[in-house]
């Protein structure tokens, strides 16, 4: 599956309009400091041509978000992550068959200077992340099921990759969907969407090379896509692309064992038509998990409780085919990309109940799929 038909995938992008504010200050807000920067991908060879970096800024008081300028050179910027010290972002370039990973300083965060890329080694990198070390960066190729492991290198500078490794599907092509390190900064774990299966490996810090500790296969067509994990280290979250749900599973880091358990419907009982979840995170206080599901175009809130996850509601996002999200530094805000719509949207969140309000605000980014706080 190339690059361009895995975001096409269930239905074309459809053309952004021009850039628009449709709310902007909300009564009784919470002025926030001055000059927040975050940083949008967008794809620049899926119609309509993205932007592929753009820097955007808030102010004041406004969760309005503005833009600020583009980054020439980063193409089909689809994911990011920064270094510990905030002074390196690192982005997937979701080339296929050659794919890519960017480095950028941002010591000035507003005027990011590339430093140079590094070949993934494989095709459609959709996720990346910094390893606990800080010496290593691992990026996910979705189009050919593989995790790289590129070492970070003075001044942030990335190395060629110290090694690659090969997922195999048993009823489809493995597409390694994101790749991240557990809360104990112990495991790297792998999920990929085409193997149905989550991969855990151990990192030797000194080479660089990653071994296989276990291969979790969970049932044939779930098609986890990302996972996250609960502050208390101990369970996790995995929303499934191909099937409405998230599985909830518990992480025991002493032993690396991912052991899948109860499954949640992501929607509301009777939901019909296109259903797939795209992203998910889980609140500071670890009281809430949230997952965007496309065809809806909704936030899913759950409640946690222990072990148990509970559908809350689900809210509208605004916009179409909502790919990513992600809450400001505060968790006051949902900044959700919809990627068909073209737009960013913002939405308040509740922070006694954790509940998402009406989307406030947009701005257009065409074919836009993921914003990031640094």
């Amino acid at each position: 599956m190339t690059a361009v038909s895995r975001r096409t995938f269930l239905g074309a992008a459809g053309a952004a309009g021009a850039a628009t504010v449709l709310g902007s200050r909300l009564a009784g807000a919470t002025p926030w400091p001055a000059g927040t920067t975050a940083y949008v991908g967008s794809y620049t060879s899926t119609p309509p041509a993205g932007h592929g970096l753009d820097v955007v800024g808030r102010t004041g008081d406004d969760p309005a978000l503005s833009a600020v300028r583009t980054v020439t050179g980063i193409p089909d910027a689809s994911w990011f992550d920064s270094s510990h010290d905030g002074r390196t972002l690192y982005v997937t370039n979701e080339g296929d068959p050659d794919g890519a990973v960017s480095a950028l300083d941002i010591s000035d965060a507003a005027n990011p200077k590339p430093l140079g890329s590094s070949p993934s080694q494989g095709a459609a990198p959709t996720h990346l992340s910094v390893h606990a070390s800080q010496k290593f960066v691992l990026a996910a190729n979705y189009g050919s099921g593989s995790v790289v492991v590129l070492p970070i290198e003075d001044g942030g500078k990335l190395g060629a990759a110290t090694d690659l490794q090969q997922h195999t599907g048993k009823d489809r092509q493995a597409h390694a969907h994101q790749v991240v390190t557990d809360p104990s900064g112990k495991w790297v774990l792998s999920v990929d969407l085409g193997a149905d299966s989550v991969y855990v490996y151990a990192l030797d810090v000194a080479t660089g090379k990653l071994a296989l500790h276990k291969q979790v296969t969970l049932p044939t067509g779930t098609g986890p896509r990302h996972l996250a994990f609960h502050p208390d280290g101990e369970h996790a979250y995995l929303a499934q692309e191909l099937r409405p749900e998230i599985t909830v599973a518990s992480w025991d880091s002493r032993n690396g064992e991912f052991t899948p358990h109860t499954v949640v419907p992501a929607v509301p009982p009777g939901s019909t038509g296109d259903l797939f979840p795209g992203e998910i995170a889980v609140s500071r206080d670890g009281k809430f998990v949230y997952a965007t599901v496309r065809g809806p175009n909704t936030i899913a809130t759950f409640t946690v409780d222990g072990s148990k996850l509970t559908l809350a509601s689900s809210v509208d996002t605004g916009g179409n085919w909502p790919r990513h999200f992600a809450l400001d530094a505060d968790e006051r805000w949902f900044y959700v990309s919809n990627q068909r719509s073209g737009t960013i949207t913002w939405l308040p969140r509740d922070a006694s109940t954790g509940l998402p309000g009406k989307a406030a605000g947009s701005l257009a980014v065409p074919s836009v799929n993921s914003v990031f706080f640094a």
